[in-house]
């Protein structure tokens, strides 16, 4: 079964810096292709996506936001750059087994 951890509990940092939340994750044997999501739950409980990573993939980075995989460890985090105050929020990751790997099929 698939779970993941995060070991952090409240991050306190200033405008303009920058933060790093953490996530190990637990997969199958057999689990060869997979999405690891992370999440912003705003003040009122919206859960929005921020950025995701594909287990095949280099590191992902949109915006303010990157990740740092390390697929040989579980391990994957979370770098949100230039804080803003609308960064104050809960962070989660989530992680989703795909079910097979993506084929291009060509036809003549």
């Amino acid at each position: 079964a698939q779970k993941v951890t995060q070991d952090q509990s409240d991050i306190i940092s200033q405008v303009g810096q920058s933060v790093i939340f953490n996530c190990q994750y637990g997969i199958d044997w057999f689990t060869y292709y997979y999405s690891i999501y992370w999440y912003k739950q705003l003040p009122r409980g919206q859960m929005t996506p921020l950025i995701h990573q594909n287990s095949e993939h280099g590191n992902a980075g949109y915006g303010r936001y990157s990740v740092n995989f390390q697929k040989a460890y579980k391990s994957i985090s979370l770098t949100i750059s230039a804080l803003q105050l609308e960064d104050s929020a809960k962070y989660f990751c989530a992680l989703r087994e795909l079910s097979s790997k993506t084929k291009e099929v060509h036809s003549a």
